[in-house]
């Protein structure tokens, strides 16, 4: 086949500018902090009422997120069948990606007093983009020749990075801008965006990318043919030691890496104490030194080999673990003076709405004026204090973000081709990749609960990050194993 014109090409680009959006601003950035902050606003408490049990705010985002991977890992193997067997992909992939712009914009909604819309929401534009990749993927191989994918698929890499940071910028103008005037109204304008950007911009997607081809089976059943395929990958992986071991590996290892990626904000805001507009600088440092570490990483494999690579990788994530343990620890003293400026804050909050809304004597406006002043000098006094015990945090976690981002691109590019390179010579490539993409969602699944119920159980989400270590340990030894395999097949090969 010959590979589309350039106006398709750019089309089927635009869909990663469209909807990259969503997973650098919702998941990774505004979201995870503006929900604990508004929670907190709302119940007074970091621990929160919701179908009748109590949470602590940060652990229900994590099951949030693990639900909305849950629901995903099972509607997976359904998609993928739609995207193989119908001729529908182009509806079918409209359909998602207006229910995750819908749920990103409906994200402005939520105050805290609706806590279950508010997840229904996140949940609804999570479903929305990975439903959306699905079919949108799909189209690759019918639009580009064998020889053009990686280039097309890196074009619309390129173009996801550019657009995402480049909202990722403006919401973060809201934010500052409107901060004195409303400290979440700046994020409730994101969300909005994002939906609004991710809409828009997929109509130049829809307009040029082609009807799918009729002419694929249609009589199939979607339902038992996607989870069989899965079954049939799964049995020829069985039977393929290397490629066995690795994915083992890649699924703990995976539990790790995507986990520290969704809850990076949320141990910077939470546990560090770190203002929302560092950590949104922090988040954009991260995307840039990415870019570095997985050209990095592609060189270091040429010279090395992939899984000789991708295990210094893992202890490399370990380290992090480790470091960021330690941090979290040094800031642990430093909770006594968040906790009372967080409490001075409200205070002064509550004494603005009642001037705001004052219908008192000038003497009482006078004494509200005065208290007001009060608390102003109150918090600059304590903030004076704080500052340079946090300095030494601050500079910590910058240097955590940049050793995330140096491994964070490339260990999961480099998985990527890892897995293509050992899977068998096959016709049905879409199919592994779906076994693939399934494992590592799976791998979310377990990762963000566990880490999540961890925080509950122990009163810490610094020991969650702690036993990050023990996914990333496991991930080593079967990535050890799966080198000592391909090793001895390749002297029993050459004897």
């Amino acid at each position: 086949m010959q590979t589309a014109s350039k106006k398709v090409i750019t089309g089927w680009a635009m869909y990663d500018w469209a909807n990259s959006v969503y997973n650098l601003v919702i998941t990774t950035t505004f979201f995870p902090i503006y929900f604990t902050a508004v929670t907190k606003r709302h119940f007074g408490s970091e621990n929160i009422p919701f179908l009748g049990r109590t949470f602590v705010n940060s652990a229900l985002y994590d099951y949030a997120l693990a639900a909305a991977y849950l629901l995903i890992s099972i509607a997976y193997p359904i998609l993928t069948s739609i995207a193989d067997t119908r001729g529908t992909k182009k509806n079918f992939m409209q359909v998602f990606c207006y229910m995750g712009a819908a749920g990103c914009s409906l994200l402005y909604l939520f105050d805290g007093s609706n806590l279950g819309w508010g997840i229904l929401f996140f949940i609804m534009a999570s479903l929305g983009y990975t439903g959306s990749l699905v079919f949108y993927n799909a189209y690759l191989p019918e639009i580009a020749a064998p020889a053009d994918q990686d280039r097309v698929s890196a074009k619309g890499y390129a173009f996801g990075y550019i657009g995402s940071v480049l909202l990722q910028i403006i919401g973060f103008a809201l934010v500052l801008t409107l901060d004195k005037v409303d400290p979440f109204l700046g994020p409730k304008l994101t969300f909005l965006l994002v939906g609004l950007w991710w809409a828009g911009f997929a109509q130049l997607t829809f307009r040029v990318l082609p009807k799918a081809n009729r002419d694929r089976v249609t009589n199939v059943n979607v339902f038992s043919a996607g989870f069989a395929e899965i079954k049939k990958v799964y049995g020829q992986v069985r039977k393929m030691a290397v490629l066995k071991r690795f994915l083992r590996g890649f699924f703990f290892y995976s539990m790790g890496v995507q986990t520290v990626m969704l809850a990076a904000t949320l141990f910077g805001s939470k546990l560090l104490g770190l203002e929302d507009t560092k950590l949104i600088v922090t988040v954009v440092l991260i995307q840039l030194v990415a870019v570095v570490g997985a050209t990095w990483m592609s060189r270091l494999s040429a010279r090395y080999g992939n899984i000789r690579v991708l295990m210094g990788v893992v202890l490399f994530w370990t380290l992090i673990c480790i470091s960021a343990y330690i941090t979290a620890g040094m800031a642990m003293p430093l909770k006594p003076y968040h906790e009372r400026i967080d409490f001075l804050q409200k205070e002064k909050k509550t004494l603005v709405d009642r001037r705001t809304k004052a219908t008192d004597s000038t003497a009482v406006l006078n004494a509200i004026d005065a208290a007001e002043g009060t608390l102003d000098a109150e918090i600059s006094r304590v903030s004076l204090t704080l500052a340079p015990k946090q300095a030494p945090i601050e500079y910590s976690f910058y240097v955590l973000a940049v050793a995330v981002g140096l491994v964070m691109g490339g260990i999961q590019s480099l998985s990527r081709s890892t897995y293509s390179k050992l899977m068998p010579e096959t016709k049905d490539t879409a199919s592994f990749f779906s076994y693939y993409d399934l494992t590592e969602k799976i791998a979310i699944v377990i990762g963000m609960f566990t880490f999540g119920f961890l925080e509950e159980l122990t009163g810490s989400m610094k020991n969650s990050v702690l036993f990050l270590i023990v996914f990333f340990a496991i991930g080593f030894i079967w990535l050890y194993s799966a080198l000592v395999k391909q090793r001895k097949e390749a002297i029993l090969s050459n004897s």
